[in-house]
């Protein structure tokens, strides 16, 4: 029995388990944006059984809440509003990441974000950022979730 040499047989088998681990593109059909979109970014975006939805900011304006509490509760209600156009809820959320402006408002962030999911929360990263787009947001929310089963 020849053996072939290890060298020649790693380099194939990483090619063929690279090629059984890449994604195929999203087709232009399979990728539905939801939502009235802005030129350069949409609200969410549904591909099959998921939706992803864009970072989300506090609401504005003169009676905008201003604590961390009343920034992440705006935020998650514009997570959960984006999902329900979606066809989705907030209990079918997989995966949400917290950008925010200062680690100091962790604990005042879990305090709001622990309302909107009491038990069974999703996978979540919190990140410390220099700076977001809008002046004054203390942090960006981004969120995905699953669709119900039918």
């Amino acid at each position: 029995m020849r053996r072939l040499p290890l060298i020649s047989v790693v380099p194939a088998a990483a090619a063929i388990a690279l090629c059984t681990i890449v994604a195929a593109p999203v087709s232009a059909q399979a990728r539905e944006s939801l939502g009235t979109p802005s030129p350069t970014i949409s609200p969410a975006i549904r591909v099959g059984n998921m939706v992803y939805a864009s970072g989300q900011l506090p609401s504005r304006g003169a009676n905008a809440d201003t604590t961390i509490q009343g920034q992440t509760r705006s935020t998650l209600e514009n997570i959960k509003r984006v999902f329900e156009m979606a066809g989705t809820t907030m209990a079918n959320a997989t995966k949400c990441t917290v950008y925010l402006i200062e680690g100091t408002d962790y604990s005042g962030m879990n305090e709001a974000y622990r309302t909107f999911w009491p038990s069974a929360p999703p996978a979540r990263a919190t990140v410390i950022v220099k700076g977001l787009v809008v002046p004054g947001a203390k942090l960006e929310i981004e969120c995905n979730a699953a669709m119900p089963e039918k």
